[in-house]
Parts: structure tokens; C-alpha cells; sequence
């Protein structure tokens, strides 16, 4: 038996690029990716970006999730949530599950939303039934209550 085992499982670590820091190529990672200095190139990762307030990048970006609290040029194409925090600038196009812009957030360009393969929400013959028979007890419960009054 060996000291080292042979290991083929890919151990997620997340990358950083940080301040003070120029990046420039085509980046392709399986974990987490957080940007604090400046990027320029296509970036794909299987996990989530996060692109600090200190970080500016210039990328077409495919990710699980997106956090964009500092620049973003580019397109952009997110499988989950897009989120802009207050400080957070997008210059580009967007097609995502999710988005949310906080208060202060800058989005110029197009949105393109895509609903996931689950349905959110009941089929709609459920939700009929269920909300005429709720419909039904809270008009009795209301009579009850001002039968009270």
C-alpha cells in the first residue's frame, strides 16, 4: 500500500485574482471564482464569480451563479442568479434564471430570462381546486367573524 493515494476526485478551491492584480487570457475553472483586480478574457466556470468592488473585468462570462459588486463589460450568460449589489456596474448583455438589482446597481444592455426546467408553481388544475375550496372556507370564516362582531 502506497503512502499517496491516487486521487481522482477534483477537490473544489476557489480562485482569486486579486488587487493590484492584471489578468488577461481565456479562464476556465471548476470551482469559485472571485475578481478583485482586472480581467480581460473569456471566463467559464462551472461554479459561482464573484467581481469585487475593486475588480474590473472585460469578459463574456458563463457561470452557475454571478455577483457583480464592482465593472462588468461584457456578456453575460448565468444558469442560476445574477445578482448586482449597489456598487456593482454591468455594461452588456444578460441571459440568466434570475436577476436582482439592488438599489444603486447599473445595468445597460438587454435581459434574455429563462424559467429552469422545474415548475415553480403547481399545475394550474391544482391550484383552481385549491383555491375555490379556500375561497369557499374563507368566505365562511368571514361570515363566522362578523357574526361575532
Amino acid at each position: 500500500m502506497s503512502i499517496f493515494k491516487e486521487n481522482k476526485r477534483i477537490s473544489p478551491t476557489d480562485t482569486l485574482i486579486g488587487q493590484g492584480t492584471h489578468a488577461e487570457g481565456k479562464l476556465i475553472c471548476e470551482a469559485g471564482l472571485r475578481i478583485e483586480g482586472e480581467y480581460r478574457g473569456d471566463i467559464e466556470c462551472v461554479g459561482d464569480v464573484i467581481i469585487g468592488e475593486s475588480g474590473v473585468a472585460r469578459s463574456n462570462i458563463t457561470a452557475k451563479d454571478l455577483t457583480v459588486a464592482g465593472k462588468l463589460f461584457g456578456d453575460i450568460t448565468t444558469k442560476g442568479r445574477l445578482t448586482i449589489t449597489a456598487t456593482g456596474q454591468i455594461t452588456g448583455n444578460i441571459n440568466a434564471h434570475s436577476l436582482i438589482i439592488q438599489d444603486g446597481g447599473s445595468f445597460n444592455g438587454s435581459c434574455h430570462m429563462e424559467r429552469g426546467q422545474a415548475p415553480l408553481t403547481r399545475p394550474l388544475s391544482e391550484t383552481d381546486s385549491a383555491g375555490k375550496d379556500n375561497a369557499a372556507k374563507d368566505g365562511s370564516n368571514r361570515d363566522k367573524a362578523r357574526q361575532a362582531v
